[in-house]
């Protein structure tokens, strides 16, 4: 088995990832260097272009169980990059500090799992059944033409995936303090009202739709989702912005529009709130017949929660392990390609600190990433030798 060193050290394969600028969809060859590497330790690899994004999958060995790492090489846009204190696509260590965009989200996570897939190989051999990734370069993006359609892809062609490590960065400041076993649902719903222009003294000969635009918000917000949920916190509704667009005093415009996003637990479906709304709205609509709202709603996500396990048990064995910290198992922040990994197997979420992701001079410790590397060596020996 030969394998270029420098790939086997997490920290110089995190750099050369970080130093090929892969903004969402753009591959640019990052999971070309994410291949080589693999091919260099015996995984067969296949890539599935859909649209225009490129994802990978790759697999050592044909026997059950099948333990899957899945993430991206995809990253955020930079933002002002003359802001940043180093080049976001340099790979640049200072301080003991890696810089760079997708340092912690999540090119470094991919690193330290290649590296500890290397180190034990080295140690065992081929392992008492599969190790497969599952690489996107859709994460950050729209999420249509990633893990999801490569899901459908590759089970179609029989794979079968038996456990899932997400490499999202989940520590919110210190290494080794939590992992996540479920997200919120993520709902966005934009209300457009048209109502009937005209002067504001003469309000019979107009419809405002500002006034059904306020009813509509002010019954959704009184409402309260639920209390929480196993493992969760209570849903939440938060209006992001409300827009008329009406320079003049003088005039009742002719169209309102707002959105708002609802972060939801597992009391909920993306369809049962869906209705919700829509019977909000049509009881609005009623009361202002001159009036026109149409919502538009996006589900991007559905609540899901991965129930404790000896799956869960292993990966806080782990860390505990390693860091000497007992990790949370947590439900909270935003929504990954873990939604799209549950319907297939259970899956869990644990990476880096994510404390600078998506932000100016993005960062992660380089002692982080040796650490992350320790952790995901001991998940891997752990699997192997009492499967979950």
């Amino acid at each position: 088995m030969t394998q270029n060193v420098a790939l086997l050290d997490p920290v110089a394969l995190a750099q050369e990832l970080i130093r090929i600028p892969s903004v969402t969809p753009a591959d640019l060859g990052a999971l070309d260097v994410l291949q080589r590497a693999l091919e260099g330790l015996g995984f067969s690899c296949r890539r599935y272009v859909f649209e225009d994004v490129d994802n990978l999958y790759a697999r050592l060995g044909n026997a059950a169980p099948n333990l899957c790492f899945a993430g991206h090489t995809d990253v955020v846009p930079t933002g002002d990059r003359a802001r940043w204190r180093a080049d976001p696509f340099a790979g640049v260590i200072e301080d003991g500090v890696l810089i760079g965009r997708g340092a912690a989200d999540m090119k470094g996570g991919i690193a330290a799992w290649v590296s500890a897939v290397a180190a034990y190989l080295d140690r065992h051999g081929p392992p008492p059944g599969s190790l497969s990734f599952l690489i996107t370069g859709d994460e950050e993006g729209i999420a249509i033409n990633g893990t999801k359609k490569l899901l459908a892809a590759i089970s179609a062609e029989g794979e079968v995936l038996d456990h899932c490590l997400v490499g999202e960065p989940t520590n919110p400041e210190t290494m080794g303090t939590m992992i996540k076993n479920g997200r919120r649902g993520s709902l966005n719903c934009t209300l457009t009202v048209t109502g009937i222009q005209g002067h504001v003294a003469y309000p019979h000969q107009a419809a405002n739709p500002v006034r059904p635009l306020i009813a509509v918000l002010n019954r959704l917000l009184a409402h309260e989702l639920d209390d929480g949920a196993p493992g969760f916190q209570p849903s939440n509704l938060e209006v992001v912005t409300v827009d008329v667009g009406n320079p003049a005093s003088n005039v009742i415009p002719e169209t309102a529009t707002a959105r708002f996003n609802i972060r939801f637990n597992t009391a909920h479906t993306g369809a049962s709130l869906s209705h919700w709304i829509e019977a909000v709205v049509a009881e609005v609509n009623a009361a202002h017949p001159r009036c026109t709202i149409a919502p538009s709603i996006m589900v991007s996500g559905e609540a899901f929660f991965t129930e404790p396990s000896s799956f869960t048990d292993l990966i806080q064995r782990a860390v505990r392990d390693v860091t000497g910290t007992d990790p949370e198992l947590s439900t909270t922040g935003g929504t990954s390609d873990a939604r799209f990994i549950k319907d297939y197997c259970p899956v869990v979420e644990f990476g880096l600190v994510g404390a600078t992701m998506h932000k100016i001079d993005e960062r992660v410790a380089v002692a982080d990433i040796k650490t992350l590397t320790a952790i995901y060596g001991r998940v891997i020996e752990g699997y192997f030798t009492g499967r979950p």
